[in-house]
């Protein structure tokens, strides 16, 4: 169980009240920082559609990650040095890593053969599976408020997604398995969450992660499949690759810098600010233009997430009667 790797968490910044309750401050600040992030992963997203042809997701993929780890090692080395390259809790860094490998190369092939707002959209059953799973894991309480927003920005899904959700065939699996990988990170990140400085924790998710996407990419090349087989890339498509690395890095690491002030499950919504940011990108870069009926989707999207918000100032009882 993932729940008997979990330490108690690191201490809210700012003092908490005389009732044990979390600092209001200090949780609005997790959702906004979380907002940052899955915003600015959406942002990266755009550019690696725009490689779809040139390379294969899973060479991508590896080659944004090996980039990532080498980049944030030199960071870690330079600014703590050797001492710092320490390994706490190698089951769950394994974890993180498997489940950001899986992630993304499930995303990044999915956004190759459908319209990045779709794959986006669909992608949003991960808030879902992070609440069930950090209550089953993480014995974290699924708040009431939480339930709400997510039901409700998933119905906004579902509006965006009609009809073409049954014309996108087996091809839908990718964005759920990629969502099941960013739902199983978010579990890991809260689990390693006082383990070390966020530096560190991106570090390893990127080292273990790298090594499994090489793998893929290789058992693709030598699959035989066309599709899968990897040319020496153009010269864009490598610093397409270290540019999503820096921002994917930075998006990754406001995410599990979230994760330390507010639970998994209450973080995993702000994902859906990535549907209007993919919306966007579709707009301007590739033509893909919303109707009335996907903007009535992103708003209720956008609504419940506001919502939970605001909502964040009342405190919620744990399972032993307590303030959380």
């Amino acid at each position: 169980m993932l729940g008997n790797f979990v330490s108690k968490p690191v201490p809210n910044s700012g003092s908490a009240s005389a009732n044990g309750h979390k600092p209001v401050d200090n949780l609005r600040t997790g959702l906004l920082i979380g907002l940052a992030g899955f915003a600015a992963l959406s942002a990266g997203d755009g550019i690696v559609k725009s490689m779809g042809g040139e390379w294969p997701g899973a060479a991508v993929a590896a080659l944004r990650y090996c980039l990532g780890a080498l980049g944030l090692g030199l960071i870690l080395l330079i600014t703590q040095g050797k001492k710092a390259f320490h390994l706490p809790k190698p089951k769950m860094q394994l974890l993180r890593g498997f489940s950001v490998a899986l992630a993304t190369v499930a995303f990044f092939s999915s956004i190759f053969l459908m319209p990045l707002a779709t794959a986006t959209s669909i992608q949003f059953t991960s808030p879902m599976m992070t609440a069930i799973l950090s209550a089953l894991f993480l014995g974290e309480r699924i708040e009431r408020t939480t339930v709400i927003a997510t039901v409700i920005a998933f119905a906004g899904v579902m509006v965006v997604l009609r009809p073409g959700f049954g014309d996108l065939g087996w091809t839908a699996i990718l964005p759920i398995l990629a969502a099941l990988g960013m739902a199983l990170l978010m579990i890991g990140n809260r689990a390693v969450s006082d383990s070390g400085s966020v530096l560190l924790m991106q570090f390893w998710v990127a080292a273990f992660a790298s090594p499994i996407l090489v793998s893929v990419a290789a058992i693709g090349h030598f699959s035989g499949v066309s599709a899968m087989h990897i040319d020496w890339p153009h010269w864009s498509v490598i610093a397409r690759c270290a540019f999503v690395a820096v921002t994917a890095t930075t998006s990754h690491m406001l995410v599990y810098m979230a994760t330390m002030r507010a639970s998994a499950a209450n973080v995993a919504p702000m994902v859906y600010i990535q549907l209007l940011v993919a919306v966007v990108i579709g707009m301007v870069f590739y033509n893909d233009w919303p109707d009335a009926v996907s903007l009535i989707g992103a708003a209720m999207i956008v609504g419940a997430g506001i919502w939970l918000w605001s909502r964040t100032g009342t405190p919620v009882p744990d399972e032993a009667g307590e303030a959380r």
